[in-house]
């Protein structure tokens, strides 16, 4: 029976050693309660670092751990403290965190700590490899482990494959800066799924792929050779009964059973009734924007001098990384201007900010949401930020007002808040003031909405969609392996066209024979494809031709000497046995002149882009381009280029990389049934990769077999992986 294996940096338990005894005791919030739909029962394992070195653990207590994880579905990846240095607090929170963030002036690029990256990467596919088999569901976890299922893909390529990115992706710009970026994408595409918390980090991956690996993407699909990879968003939810829940068990505490804290602000409430509470809540790291968040409080004070004694900020600094130097200096800076802000403002009655920098359970949690006002959150850059959801699951009453950074993946979700851009501090004092005198009526029809749409999609929901969307991928991705020319199948074609007496085979260049090459005059035939066709062709009643889009001139110089059958410009010109090309369509190219200034100026306009002219049609490249920018341009000058020719009996196709426009009417289809009309063929063979391949499809006959190079929508009957997947094809036509 399949099962579900997570993997992520840290298990979902503390494991405590005291006189010998271990103690594992789960994790609550977050990943762990997210994922406690998926990870249950016995067909079940959560994979990750305990969160003891090596060095921490005596040899004896190594089986009384196993033991003890395995009680709660887990199993460890052992790491030194070496490992954890290099891997963790090295290239994953000194590299990938501050870049992944835009803090690019943080971001260390060592290769020592690549190297340990890669290494640990390892070892966790190899503890999934160990513990997995061929038909398992996989997932993944967040940016230390991106390198993984690439790795488990390359041993387990049956396995359905998930990854789920819980920080941003960065733009294009930000992550070319990475010396390592092809491997980190090639890491993340050994999955099946990638998930993102929102469309801009998904949009971001799409546009690094594109432009770094080359790669075709198609709305949110990733083709590579024989899979299809699908990316999309996921926001992550909390578990949002909880949180309100416990907020209504608070409300109905009595004053014998609140807290320490609780009391506390029950006093100051009482005291200053119409005075207001703001709360800040995060983990203290450059990316939460606490720095600017204090100055924006102090530059609200001094616009609005008049809220003085009436309103307090509650900062919750959680400890974070307290051994890397920046965020040492975070903290000092911080301490220094909560120190500089209260010595300047406070009152013999009033200090403007309440300062924690510490962690605090939850029972203190819950009495910081359900006692503020008003939430302020305002990251610089941040995944998600599941803080502002919690403070909205509290407010049972449905009062209290969030303000938050658009910068938060969570904005995308929460546009009843007060957003707000963490870097304009005028935006934030009036959002403060907004916030402060908002009638009670509008906070509830804000918060009402907010609730709802938390409360249906919480974080279960989020785990369930994520492994939903996995299993539907995984079938889609069977879909497309039942069209690959297998070996069985291919085995059985090739009893087919050995034991015919008449054979046909229609045979495209491009993509085909031959990979593309960045300057199309330089993609000629080598040796080994000039052997392969000789001696395919020499075979007794084989008719072979070469059919492409390429003009007369080129494949003259590359073919005509070989003396085989050649069809060239889509159709419209002939050439057997080393004869001279002859019209195979009486067409006319008197638009040409026409149409050429406005391919012109499209290559001014397109950096990297040029015209190709062919005896009866023309064609402009933009392989050379930026992916996206020539992607944009195509559907600029095809919408042009129809309006243009719509009465001219001219056509566009869409090639690879590439616009050609020609007569309609011509095409390989045509062209390949006027070949075919002119024999009795008992075998008929066809391959071919892009759109003016299809028309060759659909034109032959419903025996033919039909090949497309490459994983993609087609009307051939099957497919094969890539141009070296051709070749080792057609060789077996050679007896």
């Amino acid at each position: 029976m399949a099962k579900t294996i997570i993997i992520s940096n840290r298990l979902p338990v503390q494991l405590q050693i005291e006189n010998g005894h271990i103690t594992a005791t789960p994790s609550v919030g977050g990943l762990a309660t997210g994922m406690k739909s998926v990870h249950s029962g016995s067909d079940s394992l959560w994979i990750g670092w305990s969160g003891l070195t090596k060095e921490n653990i005596p040899k004896e207590l190594e089986p009384k751990i196993d033991k003890a994880l395995r009680e709660h579905g887990c199993s460890k990846v052992s790491l030194t403290e070496e490992e954890i240095e290099g891997f963790y607090f090295g290239f994953s929170n000194r590299t990938i965190w501050p870049l992944f963030h835009y803090f690019l002036e943080y971001s260390e690029f060592e290769s020592a700590s690549w190297e340990t990256f890669k290494a640990v990467n390892q070892k966790f596919a190899d503890a999934i490899l160990k513990n997995s088999k061929d038909d398992d569901v996989i997932w993944v976890h967040d940016y230390q482990l991106m390198l993984v299922p690439e790795m488990v893909k390359a041993k387990r390529p049956n396995a359905a494959i998930g990854f789920f990115l819980h920080v941003p992706f960065p733009s294009y710009e930000i992550f070319r800066t990475l010396p390592w970026r092809k491997e980190i994408l090639r890491g993340l595409l050994g999955a099946d799924l990638i998930g993102f918390h929102t469309y801009d980090y998904e949009r971001h991956f799409l546009s690094s792929v594109r432009r770094l690996l080359g790669l075709e993407v198609s709305f949110n699909e990733i083709n590579v050779d024989d899979r299809v990879i699908k990316v999309d968003s996921f926001p992550m939810g909390i578990d949002y009964k909880k949180f309100s829940n416990a907020a209504k068990v608070h409300q109905k505490n009595t004053t014998e059973n609140q807290s320490e804290l609780q009391r506390r602000l029950n006093v100051h409430k009482e005291s200053t009734p119409d005075a207001k509470l703001i709360l800040s809540i995060d983990r203290l790291d450059y990316s939460k924007g606490i720095a600017k968040r204090l100055k924006a409080f102090e530059y609200f004070l001094n616009k609005f001098p008049e809220y003085k004694e009436k309103v307090r900020l509650i900062i919750l600094a959680v400890p974070s990384r307290s051994n890397v130097p920046q965020y040492q200096l975070l903290k000092k800076e911080i301490d220094e201007l909560v120190g500089r802000i209260n010595g300047e403002f406070s009152t013999v009655s009033w200090t403007p900010i309440w300062y924690f920098y510490r962690s605090m359970p939850f029972e203190n949690l819950i009495d910081l949401y359900t006692s503020s006002d008003i939430a302020l959150l305002t990251p610089i850059r941040d995944g998600m930020n599941l803080v502002a959801k919690e403070y909205i699951a509290t407010r049972t009453d449905k009062t209290g007002v969030l303000i938050l950074s658009e910068m938060a993946g969570s904005a995308n979700e929460m546009n009843e808040s007060l957003l707000i851009n963490p870097n304009n501090f005028d935006q934030i004092a009036d959002a403060l003031i907004q916030a402060i005198n908002m009638p009670k009526e509008e906070q509830m029809a804000r918060n009402t909405i907010l609730q709802k749409r938390l409360e249906r999609y919480n974080v279960e929901k989020w785990a369930n969609d994520f492994m939903k969307s996995l299993l539907e991928q995984r079938e889609t991705t069977h879909q497309y392996i039942s069209k690959l020319l297998s070996n069985k199948t291919l085995d059985s074609v090739i009893e087919q066209y050995h034991a015919s007496k008449r054979k046909l085979l229609f045979l495209d260049y491009d993509g085909t024979l031959s990979g593309f090459h960045m300057d199309p005059q330089k993609a000629g035939p080598d040796e080994k494809l000039y052997d392969l066709l000789d001696q395919i062709n020499a075979q007794e009643n084989t008719d072979v031709y070469l059919i492409s889009g390429r003009d007369t001139g080129t494949f003259n110089r590359w073919f005509l000497h070989k003396k085989y059958n050649m069809i060239a410009e889509h159709g419209v010109w002939l050439s057997k046995e080393g004869e001279d090309f002859t019209l195979l369509e009486q067409i006319k190219n008197d638009w040409m002149p026409k149409i050429k200034p406005i391919l012109e100026s499209f290559v001014d306009r397109t950096p990297g882009s040029f015209i190709e002219e062919k005896n009866f049609s023309l064609a402009w490249h933009y392989r050379n381009t930026d992916p996206d920018f020539g992607k944009k341009r195509a559907a600029e000058l095809t919408t042009v280029l129809t309006s243009l020719i719509a009465n001219d009996n001219l056509t566009v196709l869409s090639g690879n990389k590439v616009l050609e426009i020609k007569s309609s009417g011509v095409n390989k289809g045509r062209a390949a049934v006027k070949m075919l009309a002119e024999n009795d063929y008992d075998f008929i063979f066809a391959i071919g990769d892009d759109w003016t391949d299809e028309y060759m499809f659909e034109e032959l006959p419903d025996d033919a077999i039909t090949v497309k190079v490459g994983m993609q929508k087609t009307q051939a009957k099957y497919y094969v992986e890539n141009t070296k997947r051709v070749r080792e094809l057609l060789l077996r036509f050679i007896k």
